[in-house]
């Protein structure tokens, strides 16, 4: 199967988005469709992939920036019918290297895709790294 990439926020299918990341993520189930559409609206850039025959969506991720010098990697999701295809590390190489940021500093959270990241030169933080955890 073969896919297309597009950072084109009009392109994103919202009800399949809410539907993924309301039900198949373990970060972000308690954010309301709200939520979700808002954090798409406000995104700095977005990766969307689409099954390039039927043109549905089938992976996400969004990531949001000053635009000048750091971003943010959120929300990286690929539907389960589409992985085992390196589809996660072109959304992942698309988003980071090959839009605006390709030379700011990006940060992450994860608990199971550290591997995944590495290859993209994330690394453990730096003792000049400090944290507020969300309160909730």
């Amino acid at each position: 199967m073969t896919y297309i990439l597009s950072s084109d926020k009009d392109r994103v299918d919202r009800d399949w988005l809410w539907a993924e990341l309301s039900t198949n993520v373990y970060w972000g189930t308690w954010r309301t469709r709200a939520d979700i559409e808002a954090q798409l609206d406000n995104a700095w850039r977005i990766v969307g992939a689409y099954d390039s025959r039927t043109g549905a969506m089938v992976g996400y991720a969004r990531a949001f920036s000053d635009g000048v010098a750091i971003a943010y990697l959120a929300d990286v999701y690929v539907h389960e019918a589409a992985r085992g295809q390196s589809l996660g590390k072109a959304i992942v190489r698309e988003m980071i290297d090959g839009g605006p940021g390709a030379n700011f500093r990006w940060m992450l959270h994860t608990s199971d895709a550290h591997g995944l990241y590495q290859k993209f030169g994330f690394m453990e933080p730096d003792e000049r790294y400090l944290e507020r955890r969300e309160v909730r």
